[in-house]
């Protein structure tokens, strides 16, 4: 969900851009690699305004963890979805036919990711993992997005963070 409707197409790619790298710094850490993905878009199902929902699956040249090579694909499939005049409140990435590699059988003849993609996404990841997630990244990836989740008012997570227990003392 964006903290913001919006209704350009510049924003959501900036999202779907930003969803697809998390999506594939996760699938990396344990080995798979992708060769399907699914962009989407929809607005709010609000009986005021016009309703529209759509999405597309893409079908990568091969199998991958290549970030580039996915938010490419996956931005490039927001202009075939996206119709103007619509206020968007949701935006995503779902991967699909998740395999390890080795898994997918091709042909003799069929291009196949370079070793130097795999070598690249470890050594982003790496450096990522150490300065933080957003040190190295696409430039469709923004640090501070406006229209990134508020979580001013978002409740404490007392069940899976140990710095937001509450604290019992006796008087």
């Amino acid at each position: 969900m964006l903290s913001k409707r919006m209704r350009e197409v510049g924003p959501i790619k900036e999202v779907v851009a930003t969803c697809t790298a998390r999506a594939a710094e996760k699938l990396r850490a344990p080995g798979s690699v992708r060769k399907k993905m699914r962009v989407s878009v929809r607005t709010m199902f609000n009986p005021d305004e016009a309703k529209y929902a759509n999405g597309v699956v893409i079908e990568l040249p091969y199998p991958t963890i290549d970030t580039r090579l996915m938010t490419n694909a996956a931005t490039q499939a927001v202009d075939h979805i996206f119709r103007p005049g619509y206020r968007y409140s949701k935006a995503g990435v779902m991967l699909l036919d998740l395999r390890q590699p080795g898994e997918y059988t091709s042909d003799l003849f069929a291009v196949t990711q370079p070793q130097t993609s795999d070598q690249l996404m470890l050594v982003m990841d790496s450096i990522n993992s150490r300065w933080g997630r957003i040190t190295l990244g696409t430039a469709t990836v923004l640090s501070t997005p406006e229209w990134a989740m508020r979580c001013d008012l978002m409740s404490q997570s007392y069940t899976t963070r140990v710095d937001q227990l509450w604290i019992a003392r006796a008087h």
